[in-house]
């Protein structure tokens, strides 16, 4: 497959000397660039379609007029979230995982 290019960036140099800071012992700039803009290209994909069911979700609960108290809903993320992780309690499950689980 051809490759294509991506025009120059123009960033300040202390951008550029915090990048450098971080590259790996076998990562060039190009490459670390390259992943940092797919990272971005698949999270704002990952958001615009969580923004979608979102709204979808909005709309048929307006349609139908069926919400859900939000204590239910984290009950039932508490749920799964220690089912995954075979814990006993949510007390046990760090924070960050709870936030992350249902996926």
């Amino acid at each position: 497959m051809k490759t294509a290019t991506i025009p120059a960036l123009r960033v300040e140099p202390e951008l550029r000397r915090a990048a450098e800071e971080v590259l790996k012992d076998d990562e060039s700039l190009s490459s670390f660039m390259e992943t940092s803009l797919r990272a971005s290209i698949a999270q704002r994909k990952l958001q615009r379609e969580f923004i979608a069911r979102g709204l979808a979700a909005r709309d048929e609960a307006r349609k139908t007029g069926k919400y859900h108290q939000a204590s239910d809903v984290y009950a039932e993320i508490e749920t799964c979230c220690m089912q995954r992780s075979g814990r006993e309690t949510a007390s046990d499950i760090p924070s960050p995982l709870l936030r992350r689980c249902p996926e």
